[in-house]
């Protein structure tokens, strides 16, 4: 199926670019990138490779619990976007491109790796998904090209969170909205301790890792140890265990993961001239839950803020 997306610019010069069978190129620039089992790619994977490994790897889709996450996340319910043009800002495998999709969204998804080809799998029965393998700070569309934007769990895997905010920013129109979320900053000794185990996790081959993280997702199975041990050592506590092992390949394996707040975050939703912005509280509830993610002391937690952009 053809995922390529109407209108596409040069993420150099802006330019239109222009599609046939086997690639898209730009006249101004002279250069060409390839379409690819029906996807335009314009990077090749670098150091998000080990995205594109897992999430072709693991079946992590689950329908109710997708819907269930992108309402928390995005602050939105995805039937509101019925008829809207969306931008899933690193879709990953498409489990949100799919929400929105199927709720009438007119949606692009864009990705760093090769996971987009997941992205079009799961989204096979849907003509209005189309995707993009790019950068997210190049993205080849015109700025202002959509009416909501939303990126989950994607940004801080950049060397530069903010230069990717900045640059998702400036795809939405004026009076759109945005909703990103974040890896939280956790205390002191935690961030200690995570950055002593990433140091060397990510040095490893996934082959090498993935061990690991399997046996991470057997003590994320176990009710006494997740409860007390994960928020020490970060491993996922998921139902499934197959999303246990993707979530930790996830947390462990990505070269770049960088740690935000929630008011350093509102104060980039400012500066990229959003207003309204509203505090997404976590998924979860519950008063200790709550109090200990208020206190920043549940690893893998989230920084998460819905704007609208200034008309």
């Amino acid at each position: 199926m053809n995922r390529i997306p109407e209108e596409l610019v040069c993420p150099e010069c802006s330019a239109p670019l222009a599609v046939n069978d086997v690639t898209v190129s730009c006249a101004v620039c002279s250069v060409s990138h390839p379409i690819v089992h029906g996807i335009s790619r314009f990077v090749e994977q670098e150091h998000l490779a080990s995205f594109g490994l897992q999430w072709n790897r693991y079946e992590v889709a689950h329908d109710d619990e997708d819907r269930a996450t992108f309402r928390a996340k995005t602050g939105v319910a995805a039937e509101e976007l019925s008829g809207l043009k969306v931008l899933d800002a690193g879709c990953g495998g498409g489990r949100y491109c799919k929400v929105a999709g199927e709720a009438g969204a007119i949606v692009t998804g864009a990705d760093h790796s090769s996971a987009v080809e997941k992205a079009s799998k799961l989204c096979g029965h849907l003509d209005s998904v189309k995707l993009v393998q790019a950068d997210l700070k190049k993205l080849p569309f015109p700025e202002g090209s959509f009416d909501f934007a939303f990126s989950i769990g994607v940004m801080h895997h950049d060397v530069d969170t903010r230069a990717v905010f900045d640059a998702v920013a400036k795809m939405v129109m004026p009076g759109g909205r945005m909703a990103v979320w974040l890896y939280r900053r956790n205390t002191w000794w935690q961030e200690a301790l995570n950055n002593f185990l990433r140091r060397r996790t990510t040095k490893m081959k996934p082959e090498n890792l993935e061990p690991w993280c399997r046996f991470g997702a057997t003590l994320g199975g176990i009710p006494l140890v997740k409860q007390s041990l994960s928020k020490v050592v970060n491993f996922s506590t998921h139902p499934l265990r197959e999303n246990r092992i993707c979530d930790t390949f996830d947390w462990y394996a990505p070269e770049f993961q960088y740690h935000h707040t929630t008011s350093e975050l509102c104060t980039w939703f400012r500066e990229a001239g959003f207003e309204e912005e509203i505090v997404l509280p976590p998924e979860k509830a519950g008063w200790f839950y709550r109090w200990a993610w208020r206190n920043n002391l549940i690893i893998g937690s989230g920084v998460n803020v819905l704007g609208r952009k200034k008309i």
